[in-house]
């Protein structure tokens, strides 16, 4: 995802607008609102950024390099792979294009830091740009005192990722709403994590949020509105510190579960040993989060959403064969305790045997409940029957430095 990206249907509904506001009077609001966003972050500005309008090829256009560049194709590809032998992503779906229609969509304006400026869609309504402007403003800051960039382009570290920028949305989804409601006490405000369901209904009026995949649409807010939730947790608990640096959570589980991260309950690191039983396609992680969308995917959504992935320590798998009609997936987690894994284990039986009983064909998983390096642990293959790796299934062993 985009870290800069500010997604138009989270800011409260308004009428479109007849005129939209001239360079001049955005640059007005960026100088009224840079004192507020330095309060509400407790950062300073080092140098002004600029504010422009594009219009919305301009912004399509941005969001395709932006995303080619956040993920190439090679990676997209092993990520397309893995998410549709996982079930995540349906067989039929192109991600590059799903992904580029889904966030031309959702945009409203973004930061760029190499250019040091906010960019603001030329169809935005008027009342909502400075929702808009106050976003992006956050980032701009943030890049001044971070690298944007280089926390989102972790390769192969998917969930360490989706923590970082579950900050850097998450701060200025909060400070968004200090600049535009300074009268607002943060502690008045409702849990936006548990506004997810509103917030994605209020989505579904968009045509490509309405028709994206479960996976797109839930990794999208999450790193606002559950991002807004650790923030806000983090601002109360750690006064006049930012959750950067080595402040950052490594782990949606931390960012889910604020009392992993006080802890300092650090995901546990598997790499995978040994000669591979076939070529390696692809390798990352899912983390806490998306292990979860993945049963509800196939389980549904209930009252115990919340436990399908509790207890998760870590993961990592590979996707490997040699082309996509041949693909296997192999998948470890390790677990805080054997009770959390059993229950894992179980749940994962059963969104598998539904998946397969839904999709029958020439295919063969298998679920095995183990120990990796004394940790309790979880494995599935899915794989063709005739699949030579069955034979050597990889391994994985716990890696203390860490992906």
């Amino acid at each position: 995802m985009l870290a800069a990206a500010c997604i138009a249907a989270a800011a409260p509904a308004c009428q479109r607008a007849r005129e939209i506001q001239s360079g001049a009077q955005l640059n007005r609001d960026v100088d009224q609102m840079m004192p507020a966003v330095e309060r509400a972050t407790g950062m300073k500005f080092k140098s002004h950024p600029v504010v422009l309008r594009r219009t919305r090829a301009q912004i399509r256009a941005y969001v395709t390099r932006k995303s080619d560049k956040d993920l190439p194709p090679s990676e997209l590809a092993g990520i397309q792979e893995a998410y549709k032998l996982l079930g995540l992503l349906p067989d039929s779906v192109d991600l590059r294009r799903t992904l580029v229609n889904l966030l031309a969509e959702q945009v409203a304006g973004y930061y760029d830091p190499d250019s040091n400026a906010l960019f603001i869609g030329g169809d935005v309504d008027p009342a909502q740009v400075r929702i808009v402007v106050s976003h992006e403003l956050v980032h701009a800051l943030q890049e001044q005192y971070i690298s944007l960039d280089s926390l989102i382009q972790q390769k192969n570290a998917n969930d360490r990722r989706a923590a970082a920028q579950a900050v850097l949305e998450g701060q200025a989804t909060l400070a968004q709403i200090l600049v535009l409601m300074p009268e607002q006490q943060l502690d008045n405000l409702p849990n936006l994590w548990d506004a997810r369901g509103a917030v994605g209904q209020q989505q579904q009026q968009m045509p490509e949020f309405a028709h994206a995949p479960m996976w797109l649409r839930e990794t999208l807010i999450f790193p606002y509105l559950a991002g807004a939730e650790f923030v806000r947790w983090f601002d109360r608990t750690h006064p006049g510190k930012e959750p950067f640096g080595p402040l950052m959570p490594t782990s949606t589980e931390q960012i889910l579960h604020t009392d992993r991260y006080d802890v300092g309950d650090k995901p546990i690191s598997l790499a995978f040993v040994g000669p591979a039983s076939d070529s390696v396609r692809y390798e990352n992680d899912l983390g806490e989060f998306e292990t979860r969308l993945l049963l509800e995917q196939f389980l549904g959504e209930d009252s115990t959403e919340t436990m399908l992935a509790r207890g998760w320590g870590g993961d990592r798998y590979q996707v490997l064969g040699q082309d996509t009609t041949s693909a296997a997936v192999v998948w470890y987690s390790v677990w805080d305790d054997a009770k959390s894994a059993d229950q894992f284990t179980g749940n994962l039986k059963q969104a598998w045997q539904r998946r397969h009983a839904s999709e029958p064909g020439t295919r063969r998983y298998e679920i095995a409940r183990l120990v990796v390096d004394g940790h309790p642990g979880v494995r599935l293959v899915d794989a063709p029957a005739d699949w030579a790796g069955w034979r050597h299934l990889p391994k994985v062993r716990v890696f203390e430095g860490g992906h």
